[in-house]
């Protein structure tokens, strides 16, 4: 069987929302753009109580802003104005609010199938990005002149050589595997269990991150007085937690949170994975570039790991910008030094950020459990600590790309 070949600019291996945004993202640059993803697009569906749902942060509002998606995405989505920020059995709590920032908003909860399909309609209209699904890598090359990808389709094989190659098919991202880059992998003896639920009282805008003995529980605003919880349970309880029936779940979903939004009444399907924290050990290969969960994998708590990946879109785009203005290649050695360095300092600080809330909130040794005390004292009494907190919650610490600031790329 003869193996059909095409040229592009750059590869993308996944085309999830971080792929399909950074194909979006690179369109007004007018370059050849293939996106290869291996699941088959779902048609439509209607509304459901159970929709999934993915806290955008300040910094990924503005990059779909300057994209020009943000009037099709805000229509779906829910703002955050206050971020409620307490530790089960202890006095006190502390907060964030939008005011105080001067941003009508800290972020932003939007529907994850009506992000998924204003991506997708832009992707299908973009005359410089072809798609290539369901269709898989099977094998790469990269030397110095090009990346060659080898993928599979209904249609047969094909060969898709070009300048740069992305990964950005997650965290068990087989093309990670095949640029020749490990990943160190920890696990958290956690399980996520997320859904939807209906509070008593109305959310008015509010989210709320709880540490209890377990792990963090967050509760997030959505449409119709509905909240979505992200709970995370022991491993070894999760089976248990989720085969509880709704009344029983409600009830010990209650007794973590407390009673701030009245009584938990209705709660719509549970799904729950596994917490790890994962992190390439290096960011690039030759002629190759990873972004989002294949390079890192961040626990949930602050709900950062989509934005995370958003930015790693958005410094691509700078650097690459950069070097079609200096007519660079774009799988050169200095480009991938570049982004690599750049993205290194904001995933390691993040992920150092997440990690020791974690571990910090999560301990019952007695010094970390007057750590956890003075913490809590701390987001209010010791200046600059709630400013911190709240510029890592929106995305808008460190160096920023133009995207990231709103500004578009060309």
């Amino acid at each position: 069987m003869s193996v059909k070949q095409k040229h592009y600019d750059i590869v993308i291996a996944g085309g999830g929302m971080i792929g399909t945004s950074l194909a979006l993202a690179l369109a007004p640059l007018g370059l050849r753009v293939a996106v290869v993803e291996a699941t088959a697009r779902k048609d439509d569906q209607q509304p459901s109580f159970d929709d999934r749902t993915t806290a955008l942060s300040r910094s990924t509002q503005r990059m779909f802003q300057a994209m020009g998606l943000w009037e099709a995405i805000v229509a779906a989505s829910t703002p955050i104005t206050d971020i409620h920020v307490s530790d089960k059995g202890r006095f006190g709590f502390s907060h964030i609010d939008a005011e105080e920032q001067g941003v009508e908003a800290l972020g932003y909860v939007v529907i994850n199938r009506v992000l998924g399909k204003v991506l997708q309609t832009n992707l299908a209209a973009a005359e410089v990005v072809d798609v290539f699904c369901p269709a898989r890598v099977q094998a790469i090359e990269l030397d110095s002149e090009h990346a060659c990808v080898t993928i599979a389709t209904d249609n047969g094989a094909q060969t898709l050589t070009c300048q740069l190659l992305v990964a950005a098919d997650g965290a068990n991202s087989s093309v990670r595997d095949m640029m020749g880059i490990s990943a160190i992998k920890q696990a958290y003896a956690q399980r996520a269990v997320i859904g939807n639920l209906l509070p008593e009282k109305t959310l008015n805008n509010r989210a709320f991150e709880r540490f209890t003995a377990q792990g963090p529980l967050a509760i997030l605003p959505l449409a119709d007085d509905r909240a979505g919880f992200i709970w995370t349970v022991a491993e070894d309880d999760a089976d248990r937690v989720m085969e509880l029936s709704d009344a029983d779940f409600l009830a010990e979903i209650q007794e973590e949170f407390g009673y701030r939004l009245g009584a938990f009444s209705r709660v719509g399907k549970r799904t729950s994975y596994p917490l790890v924290l994962s992190k390439a050990v290096r960011l690039t290969a030759a002629r190759s570039i990873l972004i989002g969960n294949s390079a890192h994998g961040l626990h949930p708590v602050s709900a950062q790991g989509f934005n995370l990946g958003m930015r790693d879109v958005a410094s691509l785009c700078d650097c690459i910008a950069d070097a079609l203005s200096g007519d660079v290649d774009l799988g050169d050695a200095l480009l991938l030094d570049r982004y690599s360095t750049w993205r290194r300092a904001d995933q390691k600080k993040l992920v150092h950020f997440t990690d020791n809330l974690v571990r910090l909130f999560g301990s019952s040794r007695p010094g970390l459990r007057t750590l956890r005390n003075i913490g809590m004292l701390g987001f209010d009494l010791i200046p600059g600590v709630r400013q911190t907190f709240a510029k890592h919650t929106m995305g808008l610490a460190g160096e920023l790309p133009r995207l990231s600031r709103g500004m578009p790329i060309r």
